[in-house]
């Protein structure tokens, strides 16, 4: 298996770009990472990268060797998942990525079920609201929340989350209960708006009487954490524009309340991306269907109103 460990090294350093990040990846060190591919080099009689002490590229040799060395890892993958399959007993590691909302209030907490159900299968779940590069970052499932943009992933639905607009009862009886998109442009309310580097406007996707419309927003803060721009929200500094789920016990207990009600947000969809060749692994197929189950249960939960005392 040495042999083998020194191609999949080789293919993530290829695949990232750097020792140390495909050292990170494979859970090892920088040292090991470079060991590997000199073995592999050696045993190759050539060069499969160009070293200097910035920049690492791949040679010609490497780049003809990645594309047989990934096909190798791919079959490997595949004959281990069918040998799984037939005797029941799936094992290994998935690597789950997702948004901070979902992952910490959807996926996380059902972690230690599906372990405690599977025992021989880790999760490693890594969590952000910037984009994921589901191929280059090794990732086994994607949740995602919104529209895709990648037709080469294999997809799968998972549920539609309503969306709201709301804010503190405070920033309420400060600035006034919004009707509308309209009402939120002309009274320039504080709109709390989830951005990334590179994004150029602020603008919601309401639901009109005559269709949906984009409205351009403004406000004071913005954040690429969108738990971040609910603790703003909680503390009267504007309106935020969420999923249901990550609210729905704020506006239980009255620390939210909907606004601009005469003009929703669109429903947005939750989905599961996977490459085609992963989703063959029993391991990953059995992840995807625990947490398509668990997910659905939780946001028909969230649509639930209040109990009363």
């Amino acid at each position: 298996m040495s042999y083998v460990n020194n191609i999949r090294m080789f293919v993530r350093v290829y695949e990232l770009g750097s020792m140390s990040a495909a050292a990170r990846d494979q859970r090892t060190s920088p040292a090991v990472a470079s060991a590997r591919i000199s073995e592999l080099e050696k045993h190759l009689g050539v060069r499969l990268f160009a070293r200097t002490t910035r920049s690492l590229q791949p040679t010609e040799n490497g780049r003809i060797f990645y594309d047989g060395a990934r096909r190798v890892l791919e079959a490997i993958d595949e004959a281990e998942a069918a040998v799984m399959d037939l005797t029941q007993n799936p094992r290994g590691t998935i690597f789950v990525a997702a948004p901070l909302g979902i992952g910490r209030r959807l996926i996380a907490p059902r972690v230690p079920s599906f372990k405690e159900l599977y025992p021989q299968i880790d999760v490693r779940l890594r969590l952000s609201d910037r984009g994921i590069d589901v191929v280059a970052e090794g990732i086994d499932v994607s949740f995602h929340l919104g529209l895709l943009e990648d037709s080469t992933l294999k997809v799968r639905t998972i549920a539609d989350c309503p969306r709201l607009l709301c804010a503190a009862p405070a920033y309420v009886a400060r600035r006034g209960m919004p009707a509308d998109g309209a009402a939120l442009v002309h009274d320039r309310h504080d709109c709390l708006n989830l951005r990334f580097p590179g994004a150029k406007e602020f603008q919601w996707t309401l639901l009109t009487p005559e269709g949906p419309r984009r409205f351009e927003i403004s406000g004071p803060f913005e954040s690429d954490d969108g738990d971040v721009l609910t603790g703003w929200a909680l503390d009267g500094h504007g309106i935020v524009l969420k999923p249901l789920f990550e609210v729905a016990e704020h506006l239980r207990t009255g620390r939210l309340v909907p606004v601009a009600t005469a003009t929703p947000p669109l429903p947005v969809q939750l989905s599961a991306l996977s490459q085609h060749r992963r989703l063959k692994d029993p391991k990953v197929q059995l992840f995807t269907d625990f947490m398509a189950n668990q997910i659905r249960e939780d946001l028909r939960r969230a649509s639930l109103p209040a109990q009363g005392g």
